[in-house]
């Protein structure tokens, strides 16, 4: 089985090399694939080395699983019509919606994976956070509609944002002025909403690709979803405030009972000591982390929850969301 990483220098596609470093992929069997300026650059890889090389036309021939983490320019470049036998993971926004291309997280609509035509797509970040904690109870009780929050890192911009994070905060603290390049806004002791387009409803893109994304993936357009991003001044993993209403009432207990063995997912709930979710805890953490779980007091009908969850977005919000697809096709 040969295996190819698209964008394998971005922030996105050095974590999937990590994890399929760490399950034990021969470097045999994996080929890094990049821009012309990133060619040739030696990488550490179990041990060895690997060569990254330019992704040209010709750079999937005889790959039979390539995961893409290069922007959607290039996934409609060079994803939409593969190499014969290839089967794309593709990790932009491109193809999220195409109704021929099946989106997925493992945890939620495996099924829809193996519906694929050559082409599978990685969910938004922001949508696989959620939809990690929501889809367990909506099994369990429908959820009716989601009303949500994000407090989104700089690692959901990549590379260059986390960098530029780190160089506003020591330019802030050292009182020098800040010229943000790559982010529009100041990211340090900052918060603003999310840079992606505004449309005529008000709602940005992100806002909408967590309203539809969830809509196509749990099979249900009838759910209500409104969301508001926003970005925030933490460096990796994304965190995220959900009010939850459901079909019929459901205790705060049902609902940790159902998350406590949800897969994907790890309970941090301690009123006594009031420790719940951080976005510190969830970095670099492959589990998505599900908490501050109480009653909507302000629904009498008892049918609504709110909680609280983190998650990493360069991992399960991306990179091992797609090798975990790759595991349901190789399985």
């Amino acid at each position: 089985m040969q295996i190819a990483v698209v964008g394998a220098t971005g922030a996105v596609g050095k974590e999937m090399c990590s994890i399929l470093e760490q399950r034990q992929v021969s470097a045999e069997h994996l080929r890094l694939l990049a821009s012309a300026r990133s060619a040739g650059r030696r990488v550490p890889y179990l041990d060895t080395e690997l060569i990254i090389e330019e992704l040209t036309t010709d750079s999937l021939s005889g790959v039979d699983f390539a995961i893409f983490s290069a922007g959607s320019d290039i996934s409609r470049a060079f994803a939409k019509s593969p190499s014969a036998g290839t089967v794309i993971i593709d990790n932009s926004s491109a193809f999220r919606m195409d109704p021929d291309v099946p989106l997925v997280i493992p945890e939620v609509n495996p099924a829809d994976a193996l519906k694929h035509k050559g082409l599978i797509a990685n969910p938004n970040c922001s949508t696989i956070i959620m939809a990690l904690a929501v889809f367990p109870l909506h099994r369990v009780n429908p959820v009716r509609r989601i009303v949500v929050s994000t407090y989104q890192s700089a690692s959901g911009a990549g590379a260059a944002a986390m960098q530029e994070l780190r160089d506003q905060t020591r330019q802030v603290l050292d009182g020098q002025p800040v010229a943000p390049k790559v982010l529009p806004r100041q990211s340090a002791f900052n918060v603003f909403s999310h840079n992606s387009a505004i449309d005529d409803t008000g709602y940005n893109e992100e806002e909408r690709k967590m309203v539809h994304e969830t809509h196509k993936m749990f099979h249900d357009d009838t759910i209500g979803i409104t969301a508001t991003c926003v970005r925030v001044p933490v460096m990796r993993a994304h965190s995220e405030s959900i009010n939850l209403t459901f079909e019929r009432p459901f205790s705060e207990q049902q609902v940790r009972e159902v998350l406590e063995s949800a897969p994907g997912l790890r309970l941090v709930d301690d009123r006594t000591e009031n420790f719940f979710p951080m976005p510190i805890d969830a970095a670099g953490q492959d589990p998505v982390l599900v908490g501050r779980i109480r009653q909507d007091r302000s629904d009498p009908s008892g049918c609504g929850i709110a909680l609280f969850v983190c998650g990493d977005q360069l991992r399960k919000g991306a990179a091992l969301n797609a090798v975990q697809i790759l595991d349901l096709l190789t399985q």
